[in-house]
């Protein structure tokens, strides 16, 4: 199912109120200033990396069009924007008609950037531009968060199964935005129904500590979610006893039991022992799944242990220490009149603090070596070199105003896959360090 057909899943009339204020106010001025038509690009990229990251995901791009897509002003919300004030009639009556007519280029979905990267460029009037800024931002800096942590979580995890369970530790719309982000970055199943119903993300789970004590016995609630559930289910095993648990569990679903779940204890010495007592019950192909707080240090932690999946929640939907990617929007190029032919010239902001922006609209391409590894973010304005003709990250998005690049989670997810191998090994390290790829400005 494509969540195109479903809508957005938010209780608003439209996507047109995720926004600031001032992007209104700055409409409504430019509206009577007489600029507000002039063609402008407006660029989104980050001036770093969270602090030692070596690679960021891009994720949320699909969101993005969907966003686009659905920014509307229909009449309830017209009259919120009327009754209190924030613009003037003029300014309405634009905004009932509103759609955005321009162009959008950017890395595709589960690409990997760096800082300066172009990720996504917005092109079109001043006006319908300006609108846009927040909601991107919104999307991008969060799926992209928790997608760079989900990507870091399986590398370390060394191709062992990876489940989003992060629901209940943040608000329950990130949340679903959040399994869709950890599945780009890598994950392979979610405990969150909504975002399998939208996004067609693998679901599952079983039971919690709350089942087991339910029941007069342990043995008593491992035999009823047997019978449920077959004898393929994962029996939760630290509840009380841990050795006596995984006997019981063998017992009640004989050795084709499916899996044990271990939530907390010393993860590495209580798997040994599990593994070690399962196999000498007979129970050789049960699987363990471990839980309890984890982030990728952690799953790196357990590479020596035989842990046959790793349960991830708090840490996946905070971005693990980086909840944000820090991506701005920022006006790169505009005309000099509402001409649609009059010439964009570069534009940029001036600031001390490392605030500053590098004006002109930009092409990216990533430059290999002899091996075929990337070794340079290239970033550049006019002609793109020949030699980099064949490697431009941009893809067009959106084609005046129609979405012309709607693809498949699962081709993101392959894609970051793909990406993430063509990085120089150091990539994968978790250690901290800097971008491992250098961005390099070409001048025309």
């Amino acid at each position: 199912m494509n969540a195109a057909d479903l809508g957005l899943p938010v209780a608003v009339p439209s996507t047109a109120l995720f926004t600031d204020q001032y992007e209104l106010t700055m409409l409504q001025a430019a509206l009577r200033g007489g600029t507000a038509e002039r063609r402008s690009v407006f660029e989104v990229f980050t001036r770093r990396l969270p602090e030692g990251r070596r690679y960021g995901v891009v994720a949320g791009t699909g969101r993005v069009l969907d966003a686009v897509e659905n920014f509307r002003f229909d009449d309830a919300v017209l009259a919120f924007l009327r009754e209190r004030g924030i613009v003037d009639e003029p300014t309405l009556a634009w905004l009932a008609d509103y759609r955005f007519r321009g162009d959008v280029h950017g890395y595709p979905e589960g690409e990997v950037y760096f800082p300066g990267s172009p990720i996504l460029r917005v092109e079109g009037t001043f006006a319908e531009c300006v609108l846009l800024e927040t909601v991107i931002l919104s999307i991008l800096n969060h799926d992209s968060a928790i997608a760079a942590a989900a990507s870091r979580m399986s590398s370390a995890a060394g191709g062992r199964g990876l489940i989003e369970m992060g629901a209940r530790r943040t608000h329950e719309l990130a949340a679903v935005a959040a399994s869709r982000a950890a599945y780009v970055g890598g994950f392979d199943s979610t405990s969150d129904l909504a975002a399998g119903f939208r996004y067609g993300i693998p679901t599952v789970g079983t039971s919690a500590h709350a089942f087991t004590l339910l029941h007069d016995t342990e043995r008593d609630a491992f035999r009823v979610q047997v019978d449920a559930l077959g004898r393929g289910t994962t029996l939760l095993v630290d509840t009380y006893d841990v050795a006596e648990a995984v006997r019981t569990a063998v017992e009640v679903a004989g050795p084709e039991l499916g899996a044990v779940r271990i939530d907390s204890g010393d993860l590495l010495l209580v798997a040994h022992r599990v593994r070690q007592q399962l196999d000498e019950l007979g129970a050789r192909s049960t699987r363990i799944v471990v839980t309890s707080d984890l982030d990728e240090y952690a799953i790196a932690s357990l590479a020596a242990a035989p842990v046959d999946a790793y349960g991830v929640g708090t840490q996946l939907v905070t971005g693990s220490g980086h909840p944000t990617c820090s991506m701005v929007y920022k006006l790169v190029a505009r005309a000099d009149s509402a001409d649609p032919a009059a010439p964009l010239r570069p534009v940029a902001k001036k600031s001390l603090g490392g605030k500053a922006s590098v004006g002109g609209r930009k092409w990216a391409a990533r430059r290999l070596d002899a091996d075929g590894v990337a070794e340079a973010e290239v970033v550049g304005t006019g002609p793109v070199p020949a030699e980099l003709a064949g490697r431009q990250m941009q893809r067009q998005l959106v084609k005046a105003g129609e979405v012309v690049a709607r693809e498949p989670l699962d081709a993101a997810r392959r894609r970051h896959i793909a990406a993430r191998a063509g990085l120089p090994l150091s990539a994968v390290q978790l250690s901290r360090g800097e971008p491992v790829l250098p961005t390099e400005y070409a001048t025309p």
